[in-house]
C-alpha cells in the first residue's frame, strides 16, 4: 500500500520557529514513577526557546508600525533572545544591535555576530546600577530613535507583554495539544518569566487544577517571591545563564505559582550531565534547573502524574564552561569522569 505524506513548507525561518516536539525523560520518569515531559525548545532555528520571544516581539511591532524596512531592533540580553531577534529580524529586512555582559559564554557572542548582530560588550553589573546593560540598552535605543527614519524597536523582554503572549499563544497551546489536555504540571525557571507567565496562562484556563511550578537558581529572587511573598534574592549564586530574576517585572505581576523550588548547581549540573551521557540531549545549564525542579513537582504530585517542562537550549552554547571540566572544578562543581576522558584525549597526527 502507498502510504502519501503531506509536506509542509515554511515560507522562511519565521515560520519555522515553534511546534518543537516533547520528548519524554526516562531516567526522570523512572525515578518519580511520574512521566516527564521535555518541551525541545532547543530544537527551534536559533536553538532555544527564546526564538518564540523574538519572533512575536518583532511581529507585533511591525503591526503598531514601529518598524519599517530597514529599521533596527535593540535589546540588552544575556544572548539567547538576542539570537532569535537577529534571526527573525534578518529575515524581515531589519537590522540588530545587542547589549550583552562581558560575562556571557564566548559561545553565545560569536552565534550573535553570525547572524548579523551588532554587538556591545559590557560589563555585568546589577541591575540597580545604572550601566548595567538593561539601561545601556534603553538609553542606546532612545538615542538611535532620532537619527533611524525607518524606526527604533527596543525589544525590552522584561517588560514587553509581547513576551509572555508568544507562549500564550504557541507554547502553551502546543503542550496541551501534544499531551492530549493529560497535564497535571507544568515548572521552569525565570530568565524573564515570558514562558512561565504565557505558558500557565494558557494552561489555566484550559484546567485549573494543573499545577505550575518555579525552579529558581541560588541567588535569585523568584523563590522568595512566590514562597514568601517577597522579591528577596537567596543566598549563593549559579553558573547557570539567562535565568535568575531579582525583581517583580510587568511579565510576571500576574503570574500564579502554586510551588516554588530553589535548586543549586550541585544538583542541577548532574541532572545535565546524566541528560547527555544516557539520553543523547545536550542542553544548557538552565535546563538542569528545569528537570531538576519537574523531578521535585513529580516527587510532590506522587506517582502516576505527568509534567511538563522546558529543555530552553542547546548545551553547545556553554563548551567553554558547562562542558570544560577546568571551568566546573574552578566553581567546586561535580565533573563526570567521561567528560574527563572527552577533554583530555588526544589524537596523534598523521605522519606526512
Amino acid at each position: 500500500m502507498r502510504i502519501l505524506h503531506l509536506m509542509r513548507i515554511d515560507n522562511d525561518v519565521v515560520e519555522a520557529i515553534g511546534n518543537t516536539p516533547l520528548i519524554k525523560l526516562k531516567r526522570a520518569s523512572e525515578a518519580t514513577g511520574c512521566t516527564i515531559l521535555g518541551k525541545a525548545e532547543f530544537m527551534n532555528p536559533g536553538q532555544s526557546v527564546k526564538d518564540r520571544a523574538g519572533k512575536q516581539m518583532i511581529l507585533e511591532a511591525e503591526k503598531r508600525g514601529d518598524l519599517k524596512p530597514g529599521g533596527l531592533v535593540v535589546e540588552g540580553t544575556a544572548g539567547n533572545t538576542g539570537i532569535g531577534l537577529a534571526i527573525v529580524a534578518s529575515a524581515r529586512g531589519y537590522r540588530t544591535m545587542i547589549v550583552i555582559p562581558e560575562t556571557q559564554s564566548r559561545e553565545k557572542k560569536d552565534m550573535l555576530r553570525l547572524c548579523g548582530a551588532e554587538l556591545v560588550e559590557v560589563p555585568a553589573l546589577p541591575y540597580s546600577n545604572p550601566n548595567n546593560y538593561q539601561h545601556i540598552a534603553r538609553r542606546l535605543a532612545d538615542e538611535l530613535r532620532e537619527s533611524e527614519p525607518n524606526g527604533v524597536l527596543f525589544a525590552d523582554q522584561w517588560n514587553n507583554l509581547d513576551n509572555p503572549k508568544a507562549h500564550y499563544v504557541s507554547t502553551g497551546p502546543e503542550i496541551w495539544e501534544q499531551t492530549d489536555g493529560k497535564v497535571d504540571g507544568f515548572i521552569c525557571s525565570i530568565g524573564t518569566g515570558g514562558t512561565l507567565a504565557g505558558v500557565s496562562a494558557f494552561l489555566r484556563e484550559k484546567n485549573k487544577d494543573i499545577v505550575i511550578g518555579v525552579a529558581d537558581p541560588r541567588g535569585a529572587a523568584m523563590y522568595e517571591l512566590f514562597k514568601n511573598g517577597v522579591a528577596k534574592p537567596t543566598a549563593g549564586g549559579s553558573i547557570t545563564e539567562g535565568i535568575g530574576l531579582g525583581r517583580v517585572t510587568p511579565v510576571i505581576a500576574d503570574a500564579r505559582v502554586d510551588e516554588a523550588y530553589l535548586v543549586p548547581d550541585e544538583e542541577a549540573v548532574p541532572v545535565i550531565y546524566d541528560l547527555l551521557e544516557h539520553e543523547g540531549l545536550c542542553l544548557g545549564g538552565s535546563t538542569g534547573v528545569n528537570v531538576a525542579g519537574a523531578i521535585r513537582l513529580a516527587r510532590q504530585l506522587g506517582p502516576g502524574h505527568t509534567v511538563v517542562t522546558i529543555l530552553c537550549d542547546s548545551g553547545n552554547r556553554y563548551q567553554s564552561k558547562l562542558f570544560n571540566p577546568d571551568f566546573m572544578r574552578s566553581k567546586n562543581l561535580p565533573v563526570p569522569q567521561w567528560l574527563e576522558r572527552r577533554s583530555t584525549v588526544k589524537v596523534p597526527l598523521a605522519e606526512v
